[in-house]
């Protein structure tokens, strides 16, 4: 799939400084990419720390290819261990709660 998508190298250069900020930020993370469509794709990250973020890319191939060039190591699937890392305060708690009663 990533071969046959345009990548945006100034788009490419600009993820891969956030990521690599994050994660000088959370003593080193992780990250797992998923395709969003047309939208592009995610580009999940989970520091050390257990502190997490997201970002978008126009494409996977940007994606990929930011993320790579970052150094992280890179997850097939938010699952298992990598999900176990994420740690969530009061506000993702409050927030999961709200959906559920519908807030």
């Amino acid at each position: 799939m990533g071969d046959t998508q345009q990548v945006d190298e100034r788009r490419v250069n600009r993820l891969t400084k956030q990521i690599s900020a994050f994660a000088r930020a959370h003593g080193g993370a992780e990250a797992q990419v998923a395709y969003l469509g047309q939208r592009g794709a995610r580009i999940v990250l989970v520091g050390e720390d257990g502190g997490w973020g997201d970002l978008v890319a126009p494409s996977y191939a940007t994606a990929e290819k930011a993320v790579e060039r970052s150094g992280l190591t890179v997850h097939e699937a938010f699952d298992g261990e990598f999900a176990a890392k994420v740690k969530t305060g009061p506000y993702e708690w409050k927030r999961m709660a709200g959906i559920q009663i519908g807030g």
